[in-house]
């Protein structure tokens, strides 16, 4: 067998502890005797799906950064006023902007903003507003309106480039102070829609459609635009984030809708990670690093919102070992939560359970109970918002349709599902879950969404089945495994209206955890024909086989993510208590965050 040494040059490392980490280091692999494991540095370059909008719209506003992000104004069938504001994981209201308009320029952050001209209900807009994360007031007007412009900069010291005026593009510049707009140097190429990042004094402006879409890229001073590297994709209409020097773009138009991202160096852009869904007149913010996308046009106006993460991350090698066990031995649980704060609910023990158990990373706790006895339910959410759902009531042999909420101490029930099923999975949090699949009268399809009161209808599954496994977001599901009339290995993932195919598992099998994301989860344990303990990874696309449980079993409560999940009790040849905790895959260190060589 190849080794290392011979594939590498070098031998592996043998270190008490973790070195200094640098991106200059990519690929150093060492082993850290002092926990016993084994590591490597890689630079992971990602998008992911966020929390959509609640106004799904496009050539919107926006500004911020990836967890304080800002969307303003936009067109729906109609211009609107809406203001949205983003929290890293959800969009909620803020207050209206005073001039519905589409096409208009933002900068700024999410307490302190500004939007100026547009598109008007009739025409072309030179207003200015300043937002300070609560209410629009009105700031001094741009000496030129127009539509399609780009902006940058902060409230106080904005830079307005671009556009079009009504009856041409144009390549006028102008500057904010905070109260006033004056002229700066005019850009090379007169173009709309181009994309913009950094400041007033060191601005970057690229792409656009002058008499066609356009590559140009050019750099501002403060005073004047120089040339720049040009786009390896000619489009128009995409957003951007970061600096002149390090910047981010992506989506936009070139011959149809586009994923693509570049990323710009300050002399040259690289292309990377594309996004999920391709769009263009979409908004963004947020850093090389950590940028954000939201809204769009795909075809018709879009509420996705996707999260780019640039990162130097240490993979650590694939294990699972022993952690506290369970008070209450017990199999066919709901799980939720994390590995250091996980929870454990209901199930069956020697009669059917009502007991909640609490995890903290090395030992469990009791927690409150939940109101009925019942195995087999859905779980989601946290271990201080937890929801519970569907499952078996043993004790009057009956599918259950109840739902409860967990507080961290007490369970409250709110809405009933629309469908009372046995053996549901689950995805998403307390106020925004996903409930599919199960068994009714026959094993089912069904998927219904929670917004934290009420459950309403979802996309159907395209293969009905019982006993799955499930992780992910509400707009951004996961479903594998489970059982027909036979066990299966089918994945499907789900968009927050309709379900597609994935890849298929390795191992066939039913009664299977999840956790993590869409484009990163994690599936363990199970039944084939007998217990399995197999662990498999997804990356959006495929699995991949890995370390293997140490104790194989099935139908036990499940929570965590793709590089820290924890399994508790279960069925092995009889109920157990015993749990694991799974650590591998990716442990993130911002690449913002390390020394670079």
């Amino acid at each position: 067998m190849t080794t290392y040494n011979e594939l590498a040059g070098f031998r592996v490392n043998y270190l008490s502890a973790d070195p200094t980490l640098n991106s200059g280091n990519e690929g150093q692999v060492w082993y850290n005797s002092t926990t016993g494991k084994l590591r490597s540095l890689v630079q992971i370059k990602s998008w992911a799906a966020g929390g959509s909008l609640s106004t799904a719209r496009r050539a919107l506003g926006g500004a911020g950064t990836q967890t304080e992000g800002l969307g303003f104004s936009g067109f729906t069938t109609v211009n609107v006023a809406n203001t949205e504001e983003y929290n890293g994981s959800s969009w909620t209201a803020g207050g209206n902007i005073g001039t519905a308009r589409r096409y208009l320029g933002g900068c700024g952050t999410q307490t302190v903003a500004l939007g100026f001209g547009g598109q008007g209900a009739t025409a072309v807009s030179n207003a200015t507003e300043e937002y300070d994360g609560s209410a629009w007031t009105g700031g001094g007007n741009l000496t030129t309106a127009r539509n399609g412009l780009a902006g940058c900069g902060i409230q106080t010291l904005a830079l307005a480039f671009g556009g079009y005026n009504g009856t041409a593009a144009v390549a006028n510049t102008e500057e904010y102070d905070g109260s006033s707009w004056t002229a700066g140097g005019n850009l090379t190429t007169a173009r709309y829609n181009p994309g913009g990042a950094g400041t007033q004094t060191l601005a970057l402006g690229f792409g656009g459609y002058s008499t066609a879409n356009t590559n140009v890229t050019e750099e501002y001073n403060g005073t004047s635009w120089t040339a720049g590297g040009n786009l390896n994709t000619t489009r128009r209409s995409s957003a951007a984030g970061g600096t002149q020097t390090a910047a981010l773009g992506f989506g936009g138009y070139s011959t149809t809708f586009s994923t693509t991202t570049e990323q710009y160096d300050g002399s040259a852009w690289s292309n990377t990670s594309n996004m999920a869904t391709a769009r263009t007149g979409l908004a963004g913010c947020g850093t090389i690093q950590a940028g954000l996308a939201f809204g769009g046009n795909t075809g018709s106006v879009s509420a996705a919102t996707e999260e780019f993460t640039s990162s130097i991350n240490v993979t650590t090698a694939a294990a699972w070992a022993s952690g506290g066990n369970m008070g209450t031995t017990r199999r066919a649980m709901g799980g939720a939560g994390t590995q250091t704060a996980g929870l454990a609910l209901a199930g069956y023990s020697t009669n059917y359970v009502n007991a909640t158990e609490e995890y903290d990373g090395s030992a469990w706790t009791a927690g409150g109970n939940l109101a009925q006895q019942k195995t087999n339910p859905g779980g989601a959410g946290t271990q201080t918002a937890g929801l519970c759902f569907g499952g078996y009531l043993g004790l009057t042999a009956t599918n259950s349709s109840e739902t409860q909420e967990y507080d961290g101490s007490a369970w409250t029930t709110t809405g009933n599902l629309g469908t009372a099923r046995d053996q549901p999975s689950n995805a998403g949090t307390q106020t925004a879950g996903l409930g599919f699949g199960g068994y009714t009268t026959a094993v089912t399809n069904a998927t219904e969404e929670y917004d934290g009161s009420t459950w309403t209808a979802g996309g159907n599954m395209g293969t009905a089945r019982t006993n799955l496994g499930g992780c992910g977001l509400q707009t951004a599901g996961l479903a594998f495994g489970g059982r027909t009339t036979v066990n299966v290995a089918n994945t499907e993932e789900y968009d927050g209206s309709a379900w597609t195919s994935g890849g298929n598992l390795n191992t066939t099998r039913e009664a299977l955890g999840g956790s993590g994301l869409q484009t990163a989860g994690i599936a363990f344990g199970g039944l084939t024909t007998v217990a399995t303990g197999a662990t498999e990874q997804y990356d959006g696309t495929s699995w991949t086989n890995t370390t293997s449980m140490s104790t194989a079993r099935r139908d036990f409560a499940d929570a965590g993510n793709s590089s820290s999940s924890l399994v508790g009790g279960g069925y092995i040849a009889a109920n157990t208590n015993a749990t694991e905790e799974f650590t591998g895959s990716f442990v993130t260190t911002t690449a913002s965050n390390l020394t670079t060589s």
